[in-house]
């Protein structure tokens, strides 16, 4: 089989502190420039880069230090042809769902290539020129949040069309625990492409090398077995799939992001909260998009209004959502960083579910008629049991074995010290 990248000599790390303070608010300080994201360590990777086409797929996330890795590249010398951009475009300022085409950036110059609206991943026609193809955003560890589905497509795309692909792997800051129910294959869609739970614990990286390891790609893309994957960064190798890992990190790290990963989570508070609120987006009920805090607040005009209020409203990255300009009564989950920590428990909050169905009053209209909370939940029991009165020990029973299974699955892929 054609070798594509050159045998690379052993190099030495290359350290990018964090500058500044984070753009996310959060009280929890731990030394934050500890953790050495991939897309940092350049002189691990910039000797595959020299001399290549590159396509990248990045977007807002894609940060070395203050500087976007694009801009970082190119004044490295690196050859940046194309860019691809996921759910929320390359800049990361569309609202969700919004579909996105094809233009120019008018920073760089470079071609954007979107990949959520008309097409999911590139075509051969985007990268027959392309020589290398990197992959670099931040995650946030749900099921349901896109970018790991568009990290499943672009690998395939990679594997399919014998292009090499480096990914650059960053924290998951709901990397330290697993929970929820596994995903039912008949419920797969692109908010849940595979048989896991809604939190997950791994990073990019370990994701790809769970996917590959178990063959949950594509037909073709799992019949290239000759292909090398590695994730030994100093070695004299070549490579078809490479993750470069990032530098002092654990599962039992609580990594606060830099940079907001999408408009409707702007703080590490409404990131952990996720998880269990974003359900919600499936019921009647406003999940907080609107106001400054989503996926924090959440509630409905006709709940009882001696409950906490909020009033949604069109914003940058919410056009467009429920309830907009009427008072909504229900919860405010946030809180400090520390404080949403220990209601989360290290666990998706079945009880905020529960509580919310038996209140409100038009239990016929609570879940949405799109059957969105379906796919969100990746089944149809969950909204069963939800309305067959369950408890939350009696739902959970229900995940069993299979969050078990997956366990032990996802053990065989870490690449970091796991948080048990």
């Amino acid at each position: 089989m054609k070798q594509f990248l050159s045998t690379i000599l052993a190099f030495s790390f290359f350290v990018v502190s964090c500058k500044g303070q984070p753009n996310l608010k959060s009280e929890i300080q731990d030394p934050q420039s500890a953790i050495i994201p991939g897309a940092e360590r350049i002189n691990v990777y910039l000797p595959f880069l020299k001399g290549k086409k590159i396509g990248i797929f990045a977007n807002q996330t894609s940060m070395v230090g203050d500087t976007h890795l694009v801009d970082t590249l190119r004044k490295l010398g690196v050859d940046i042809k194309v860019i691809f951009g996921p759910e929320h475009g390359f800049r990361g300022t569309a609202s969700a769902g919004e579909k996105i085409g094809n233009y120019t950036d008018e920073k760089t110059g470079i071609t954007v290539v979107s990949l959520y609206g008309s097409k999911r991943a590139p075509s051969a026609e985007d990268i027959k020129d392309i020589d290398l193809l990197i992959f670099d955003i931040q995650d946030v560890g749900s099921r349901f949040y896109t970018y790991i589905s568009s990290m499943q497509e672009f690998l395939e795309t990679a594997l399919e069309n014998h292009k090499p692909l480096l990914l650059l792997d960053r924290p998951n800051p709901n990397g330290f625990y697993v929970d929820g129910p596994v995903l039912d294959l008949k419920f797969k869609s692109f908010v849940g492409m595979q048989p896991m739970p809604i939190v997950y614990g791994m990073t990019m990286g370990e994701y790809a090398m769970l996917l590959l390891g178990e063959k949950w790609l594509s037909e073709k893309a799992n019949a290239i077995n000759a292909y090398n994957i590695t994730t030994k960064e100093t070695a004299d190798t070549t490579f078809h799939f490479l993750v470069i890992k990032c530098k002092n990190y654990t599962h039992k790290s609580k990594y606060v992001l830099p940079v907001k990963p999408s408009p409707n989570l702007p703080e590490i508070q409404s990131i952990y909260l996720y998880p269990t609120t974003c359900l919600f987006e499936g019921t009647a009920l406003s999940e907080g998009r609107g106001t400054p805090k989503p996926f924090e607040y959440i509630g409905h005009p006709s709940l009882p209004k001696n409950m906490f209020s909020f009033t949604p409203n069109p914003n940058e990255g919410a056009k467009s959502s429920k309830h907009y300009g009427k008072v909504c009564y229900g919860w405010n989950f946030g809180g400090t960083a520390e404080e949403v920590l220990k209601k989360v428990k290290n666990k998706i909050q079945l009880q905020w579910l529960l509580d919310a169905y038996k209140i409100f009053p038009g239990k016929d209209s609570f879940f949405l008629s799109t059957n969105s909370f379906n796919r969100l939940a990746g089944n149809d029991l969950l909204m069963q049991q939800i309305k067959d009165g369950k408890s939350e020990e009696e739902i959970r029973k229900s995940w069993e074995p299979k969050l078990s299974e997956f366990k032990i699955v996802r053990k065989k892929y870490l690449l970091y010290e796991d948080f048990e």
